[in-house]
């Protein structure tokens, strides 16, 4: 790739971390009642009420793995999964009014941040339980080789997912019956408020993938280049027929395991150093060794900060979903009439 190429693919990477990171921004002080001209209702109180979980630091790897990505490949998601769902190109303005819970939402504001789903992009949802978008993940790329279509499902799920069942099972399965899945897991050394690495045996995610046979390649998650050359290496591997592979990325959740939690359990030093590898930051730096202007990265992140402003306020403007929406999308628990 020459430079010219090279720029222009960081650019467009870059793009998609600052539009998750302004989105992930502006839900933080929404969820908090802060300080934004849209954050506040009459009284004061917040707009975003639930769990918010942020992943605010973590925004390289669902960009540098999406952009690999085509309109019928499907994906599954994480409690954490307001990057994977505008990486993979769901609409902004949607999505905040489902955080809003507005009508105007993906799920007519009825699922809210962590079930937040979008079908038209191949996004099959966020998920509130951990590990449980792998066996979704599985079904989907197993549906997908029986009808013989040329798509790929993408796996997100978290460091923590590894202690659980549904990971090795996932697993197991995907790489007996050769699906086309990559499995991506977003190493952020922490799971919910325990650090990982006092909760994992053995040499984690990479280590117990290559187990079970399925080759696992580790890249630093903190630099969206690496990240997405190795993505496409991998996913080409895949849509060539070659199974199952694991991508493991090491990175760092900047935020509490909530939007309102301080994280004060964690080590300052540790925080600090980890702010310091801020993918965006790097990025930037990356930019300007290969030659460019940081003000071409300037006018993204202006631009991006325009639409989660104009996001917020259609938002605030919707109208809350109607009663009768109560009784749709349900299923009835007497005679099993789908409504």
């Amino acid at each position: 790739m020459n430079r010219d190429d090279s720029l222009n693919t960081l650019r467009q990477l870059y793009r998609c971390m600052s539009r998750i990171r302004a989105f992930e921004d502006a839900a933080e002080i929404v969820s908090q009642g802060g300080v934004s001209a849209y954050s506040k209702t009459a009284d004061g109180s917040a707009k975003v009420r639930g769990p918010l979980h942020l992943s605010t630091g973590q925004e390289a790897v669902p960009a540098g793995v999406c952009a690999h990505l085509k309109a019928d490949d499907l994906l599954t998601s994480t409690h954490r999964g307001h990057g994977h769902t505008l990486a993979k190109g769901a609409d902004l303005g949607r999505m905040m009014g489902e955080l809003y819970g507005k009508a105007s939402g993906f799920n007519g504001g009825k699922g809210g941040s962590m079930h937040i789903a979008d079908f038209s992009v191949g996004m099959l949802g966020a998920n509130g339980v951990v590990a449980a978008g792998l066996p979704i993940a599985v079904g989907a790329a197993h549906a997908q080789k029986l009808q013989g279509k040329p798509a790929i499902t993408v796996c997100f799920f978290g460091d923590g997912a590894i202690n659980r069942g549904p990971f090795l099972e996932s697993l197991n399965w995907a790489r007996i019956h050769e699906l086309p899945v990559l499995f991506v897991c977003e190493d952020n050394r922490w799971s919910a408020t325990t650090a990982s690495r006092a909760m994992i045996a053995g040499e984690g995610a990479s280590a117990r993938s290559a187990s079970l046979g399925i080759a696992a390649s580790q890249v630093n998650g903190n630099e969206v280049w690496q990240v997405h050359a190795l993505a496409g290496e991998l996913i080409a591997q895949i849509r060539a027929g070659g199974g199952p592979r694991l991508l493991h990325a090491i990175t760092y959740r900047l935020k509490g395991h909530v939007s309102v939690d301080p994280a004060a359990y964690r080590d300052p030093q540790e925080v600090l150093q980890a702010q310091r590898l801020d993918p965006l930051i790097k990025a930037r730096t990356h930019y300007q060794q290969l030659g460019g202007l940081l003000a071409d990265l300037q006018a993204i992140d202006d631009a991006a900060a325009g639409e989660v402003a104009q996001a917020m306020a259609a938002a605030d403007a919707a109208p809350w979903p109607t009663a009768a929406a109560a009784y749709t999308d349900i299923q009835s628990s007497g005679d099993g009439q789908w409504f």
